[in-house]
């Protein structure tokens, strides 16, 4: 029987905010297998090439369309390839990955998509916050202000969210910081609710600030600030929240008895409104 045909493998690779000891093991090794490493110069730092073996073609994707990318595609399923295909932060948030991804799947491409760590928690971790306080918040919303290139589709918008009162961590916003002030006080934030700017998060020049709704539009324009910045928005920025439960002497689980007193007091707790 005759070999079956290269098929080759397209794996799309989250390089996270920036830092480059930020990859996972996975998307390391799946950069150090690849003959053809696309990756985006602009947004992930030049030390995650330091995987590629040598001799690895590279590509850098910010002259590449997406015509160009699939011929590149198309090359691995009809060469053997293996591609490493480099997103900044996680391929599952405003990555461009699908569309990337269906046409991997026409073409008969072997894929896998490697996560990544997120600018979002990179952010959390560098302001020491925790965005889920108990009795504050217990959701985050990921989201983009309207208004730019992609339409947002109906009842998505940046007041529709906001109504909802959480912590909310908004991509691609920076360059109408007004609009977003506007915005976030239509949906009923208030105008002391605290902000935590981040630019360039985890890059050698990071910069990251806090301030309110009320002075956002301010710190924005002050640092010149219009890319590659993401707000965390939300009261559990400045709380501390009550206790948490899990780790109560009353609660227990499969691996720890509860205290029985400890538990009674637990129990004894009026839940909040």
């Amino acid at each position: 029987m005759a070999d079956a045909a290269p098929t080759g493998k397209v794996t799309f690779v989250g390089a996270g905010p920036g830092a480059a000891d930020l990859l996972t093991f996975r998307a390391a090794r799946a950069i150090a297998d690849a003959d053809v490493v696309i990756w985006a110069a602009s947004l992930v730092q030049a030390e995650v090439l330091e995987h590629a073996r040598e001799g690895a073609e590279i590509l850098d994707s910010a002259v590449l369309s997406l015509e160009d990318v699939v011929a590149v595609y198309e090359r691995a399923a009809r060469d053997g390839l293996k591609v490493a295909r480099i997103h900044s932060g996680d391929p599952a948030l405003w990555g461009g990955t699908q569309e990337q991804f269906d046409r991997c799947v026409a073409l008969g491409v072997e894929t896998e998509i490697v996560p990544g760590v997120s600018s979002f928690s990179a952010v959390a971790a560098i302001a020491g916050r925790e965005l889920t306080i108990p009795e504050v918040a217990q959701s985050v919303i990921l989201t983009r202000l309207g208004g730019g290139k992609t339409p947002m589709p109906p009842g998505e918008e940046v007041r529709e969210f906001a109504r909802h009162g959480t912590t909310m961590a908004l991509f691609l916003s920076a360059a109408r910081s007004g609009q977003l002030v506007r915005e976030l006080l239509e949906g009923g934030y208030p105008t002391t609710t605290p902000v935590v700017v981040a630019y360039q998060a985890t890059w050698p020049e990071e910069l990251v600030l806090s301030c309110t709704i009320e002075t956002l539009e301010e710190t924005v324009k002050e640092h010149r600030l219009w890319k590659h910045t993401l707000f965390l928005v939300g009261p559990a920025l400045a709380a501390h929240g009550t206790r948490s439960h899990l780790y109560h002497p009353g609660h227990f689980h499969g691996f720890r008895k509860a205290a029985p007193e400890a538990r009674a007091a637990l129990r004894a707790e009026k839940p909040r409104s």
